[in-house]
């Protein structure tokens, strides 16, 4: 992977009282102080990893020009047709050319998409139906898989990808269960050893806020990571009223943020993001974890819709992960990160304060919009996934992302069970979230039961 060597071309730094007095501190290596005797002076900012050692996407407003690359898209639904103008929008000389889906619509309402708005023709025979759709997608002659299923399909569809020689992206989460978990690591190190690139949806990692913002963790802004506590609290999400002539596979599939099996609950499928941000910016996974959850209003599906958790992490400290989907609550998206010299928290602009609540950086995102063209993150990933492949420096982002993916997991059958889960006892674990009887049609229902912790009184 790419190792960051040179400043970037900004540094975003807002200049205050307290900047002033640590010195300048850029995304680069100055700024750091020492004493006169080459001691460290006490107070000094010490980077906690060294700036070539750890990874930072090159951001640039669109992918180099290179050979040309044919996508194909499996999962044409919302975040499909999305990820799909995505890549589109992220270089020249890129196209797509299969799509598949389990519903004819899905597909044919991505390949109107196309021909509107890009003059992309999707011809008949590259438009596949069914739960095979994917297969044939990728045996269709694209050099890129774009997966946006719902995640109980992602690891299959990742396996068949990298045994069939594609580079993919693939959208978060990249699993919902730890059979599928341990089929995504083992995937993971095959795309390596093929020199195969692979880009996963947690498109933080290529947000250029967030990415200064662990440039300066880095280099040392807040000390030592003592802990930290996210958030993605949010009203209701949205929900499918069943329809007559839907099929019990259909109302789920179509219905499918509601259902477990399918999306891993909220805490795997959206607040992943958000525990994600604290293990790459810690560099850190959790042994272990305590929690709880309920199931209050949601509608439809076999999901809770909070989740509180407690997680020890491997040097013994502490995140504590909060996800809600209420109407009617407080909300906040956001993540905060405690050090020994001071906090870091992408609330309100990610801002970097010191221990007597000063503010020593906030990136300034008035001169990204003044300096790049492009600042969308969802199509950044896509940027640095087409540089990674024309430059033959390949990424590997899918086991990085199984970190974060499994702390959610681990999360989640905490709250289930009311039992300590850990990091050893899960990766090993049988858990497989597969219907007994998947089908494309009907399916025996009456095992997707809302989950019940602990025992009740006696």
């Amino acid at each position: 992977m790419k190792k960051e060597n040179n400043l970037s071309r900004r540094s975003f730094l807002k200049s205050s009282a307290v900047a002033g007095a640590v010195g300048v501190i850029g995304t680069g290596t100055t700024g750091f102080l020492t004493s006169c005797s080459g001691g460290e002076k006490k107070g000094a900012i010490v980077p906690l990893k060294e700036p070539g050692t750890y990874y930072v996407p090159e951001l640039v407003d669109l992918a180099t020009d290179g050979k040309e690359l044919k996508a194909g898209v499996v999962g044409c639904g919302g975040r499909g047709s999305g990820a799909a103008m995505n890549f589109l929008n992220a270089a020249n000389g890129v196209t797509i050319v299969a799509l598949g889906d389990v519903f004819e619509d899905r597909v044919n309402g991505l390949a109107d998409k196309l021909k509107a708005d890009k003059n992309i023709d999707i011809p008949a025979d590259k438009r596949f139906v069914g739960l095979d759709a994917y297969k044939q997608v990728i045996d269709s002659g694209i050099d890129v898989l774009i997966d946006c299923t719902p995640p109980f399909f992602r690891p299959e569809h990742f396996k068949y990808a990298v045994e069939q020689g594609k580079h993919c992206f693939l959208e978060k989460p990249v699993c919902v269960d730890a059979v599928g978990y341990r089929t995504l690591i083992a995937t993971a190190k095959q795309a390596q050893a093929k020199n195969l690139s692979v880009v996963t949806g947690t498109q933080r990692h290529h947000q250029r806020s967030y990415v200064e913002s662990y440039k300066q963790i880095m280099n040392g802004l807040i000390g030592e990571i003592t802990g930290g506590v996210v958030y993605w609290n949010q009203s209701m999400l949205w929900y499918r009223d069943r329809q007559p002539a839907w099929s019990d596979f259909e109302f789920m599939v179509r219905d499918w943020v509601n259902w477990k099996w399918l999306s891993g609950d909220h805490i795997v499928e959206q607040h992943v993001h958000n525990i994600d941000v604290f293990t790459w910016f810690s560099g850190l996974r959790p042994v272990k974890a305590v929690a709880f959850g309920s199931r209050q209003r949601r509608v439809t599906g076999d999901q809770y819709d909070n989740f509180s958790v407690d997680f020890t992490m491997e040097n013994g400290i502490h995140l504590h992960s909060m996800c809600r989907q209420i109407d009617g609550c407080a909300n906040n998206v956001s993540e905060f990160i405690q050090g020994t010299k001071g906090s870091w928290t992408s609330q309100g602009g990610h801002v970097i304060k010191d221990l007597a609540g000063n503010v020593v950086w906030q990136y300034d995102g008035e001169a990204e919009k003044a300096n790049f063209k492009q600042t969308d993150p969802y199509t950044l990933e896509h940027v640095n996934l087409i540089n990674c492949i024309r430059g033959n420096k390949p990424i590997e982002q899918a086991s990085e992302t199984g970190v974060s993916n499994m702390a959610a997991i681990m999360g989640r059958e905490a709250a289930y069970t009311g039992q300590e889960t850990s990091w050893d006892t899960m990766i090993a674990a049988q858990l497989d979230y597969t219907p007994k009887d998947l089908n494309i049609g009907k399916m025996d229902m009456s095992g997707f039961t809302v989950q019940v912790p602990g025992s009740a009184q006696k």
